[in-house]
């Protein structure tokens, strides 16, 4: 059967609407899903974006036709499929959802049973291979159904079990939800704290008619900096469109990153649970494994992406795992993603050490970033190379593309998996030094 290839990422399978993915796509990955993974139920959620419902439609028939019974949660965010699939029982999960990706995107998140996630090399190319090679695809004799769950009073109150939610001090609170998942599954949460919240875009909207739900880029929190300066608010929270990250903004509408609210996750659960092991990637601030270990915890280094970050974190039983990009593993989350949890967590360490939250990290964050840049490139392997020869009186190595440290500086150059590009993140102690080693880099990467 025909089936456009290039829709199966690294993490996921996500494509445009209707060129790339349509309801016919959808159909061919639930029955092969089906059929690949043998399950007895498969939980099946969906994000809000305008194809999501007949998507879902046809992915449960494809899953049906398979005789695999298909548990319907409607709309919710990617970590309450987690939740369900962890906490119920259920052999497999599907979220349809582009997560943070523009309008005319849409894909498919998938889990196995206790939410392990598949990925490109796990699963998701072996399904691809199966619908490439089959004829056609035939139904089991014995035809499976769907069963509707509702599990937002569950999930609320697992997320809550994280805290103690009498701790909670009033806080004033800017959340913008850019009319993603976060608008559904947060209020549940919110109506049983102390806070004040100035709501921003909780109205469910495929289109996205007030910005990208892609916090990550700072042009996003446009609507969210104002807002919090408008209202005098304590900070500000930001969502992505399926809700699984989440960045916090201080009172003066300075965005944190996600390594700095690893850092202060971190703190918190250290401080419950002493001495634990706390897995961050290897594009987090020095300032991330420099406060584990202060505060008697054990950090552990590792490669970027969930599908290296989750099974380091089963086999070390870390407590948590966080990366740059605002992904915030739970061991109690059956190691899966929270947004809504890592919050949770933050406002109880917020209120807990009650002063502003730009003076925590101040005392914690002593470093100068450059954030991602990207840099599309001819040559990647010449790239890296002439980048390894320039530093190499400096300490390297190549776990997730090239890592280089020294004692003032350091900075990590990967490649895309998706697209021609170099990707490069530089920390340094000043910032004369860190503008000195961008333009270094960059001399070498665009010339």
């Amino acid at each position: 059967m025909q089936i456009d290839s290039s829709i199966f990422k690294a993490y996921d399978i996500r494509g445009t609407v209707p060129d790339q993915l349509n309801g016919e796509t959808a159909y061919q990955i639930g029955h092969v899903l089906a059929g690949f993974l043998k399950p007895k139920t498969i939980a099946v959620g969906r994000d809000m974006r305008m194809s999501s419902d007949e998507f879902f439609d046809q992915l449960a028939r494809g899953i049906n036709d398979a005789g695999v019974d298909v548990i319907d949660l409607g709309l919710t965010s990617t970590d309450g499929i987690y939740f369900a699939v962890g906490k119920f029982g259920y052999d497999a999960g599907v979220m349809i959802t582009a997560s943070h990706n523009p309008k005319q995107y849409n894909g498919f998140k998938i889990c196995r049973k206790n939410a392990e996630p598949l990925s490109g090399q796990d699963g998701l190319q072996q399904i691809l291979k199966i619908i490439q090679e089959s004829d056609e695809l035939r139904r089991s004799p014995s035809r499976g159904m769907i069963v509707r769950k509702n599990i937002g009073e569950d999930y609320a109150a697992h997320c809550l079990s994280f805290i103690d939610a009498t701790a909670v001090k009033p806080y004033r609170i800017v959340i913008d939800a850019g009319n993603g998942m976060a608008g559904m599954t947060l209020p549940p949460v919110l109506d049983q704290l102390p806070i004040e919240v100035v709501r921003l875009f909780f109205e469910l909207d495929g289109s996205f008619p007030n910005h990208p739900a892609s916090p990550i880029e700072v042009e996003n929190l446009r609507d969210l900096q104002a807002k919090i300066k408008e209202v005098n608010a304590d900070f500000g929270v930001a969502f992505d469109g399926d809700a699984d990250r989440m960045f916090l903004v201080d009172k003066f509408g300075t965005p944190l990153g996600g390594d700095v609210v690893t850092a202060l996750v971190s703190k918190s659960l250290l401080s419950k649970h002493p001495k634990e092991t706390i897995l961050y990637n290897l594009i987090c601030s020095r300032a991330v494994p420099e406060l584990i270990e202060r505060l008697g915890g054990t950090p552990v280094r590792t490669r970027v992406g969930h599908a290296f970050i989750k099974p380091l974190m089963k086999k070390h039983s870390a407590i948590f795992g966080g990366e740059h990009s605002g992904h915030f593993y739970f061991r109690d989350n059956w190691f899966a993603d929270s947004g809504l949890i890592a919050f949770l967590v933050c406002l109880e360490l917020i209120s807990r050490e009650d002063r502003p939250l730009h003076e925590m990290v101040a005392e914690i964050d002593p470093y100068f970033r450059t954030g991602e840049i990207n840099s599309r490139v001819q040559s990647i392997p010449a790239k890296l190379e002439a980048v390894t020869a320039a530093f190499s009186d400096d300490h390297q190595d190549t776990e997730d593309g090239l890592t280089v440290q020294s004692d003032h500086f350091w900075f990590n150059l990967r490649p895309s998996n998706t697209e021609p590009l170099l990707r490069l993140n530089i920390e340094a102690n000043n910032k004369d030094l860190l503008e000195e080693t961008r333009q270094k880099l960059l001399d070498i990467i665009r010339s």
